[in-house]
């Protein structure tokens, strides 16, 4: 009973903080915060990539209905005059 009695009885003193694990802990929460603004950057610069990959579609998809499909992906790339056919 003295046990429980002893157990209950909160202590400060007795209390061991263990500073390596501490310091492992707070690294990998920077690595994980580091990480995450990472990937925040690299979804916030595709963007543009994904408006160009969208016209690139509608315009080849446009054009094919006139021309081969070989022909409306250099007229959206804005080659179609250096490949023209004389």
């Amino acid at each position: 009973m003295s046990e429980t009695k002893k157990n209950k009885n909160f202590n400060l003193t007795e209390m061991k903080f263990k500073f390596n694990d501490l310091f492992t802990g707070i690294a990998l929460l920077l690595c994980a915060f580091l990480c995450a603004f990472s990937l925040a950057l690299i979804a916030i610069r595709l963007g543009p990539i994904a408006k160009w990959a969208d016209y690139q579609t509608i315009c080849v998809e446009q054009e094919s209905l006139k021309s081969p499909i070989e022909w409306a992906v250099r007229k959206c790339n804005g080659r179609s005059k250096v490949y023209q056919v004389k």
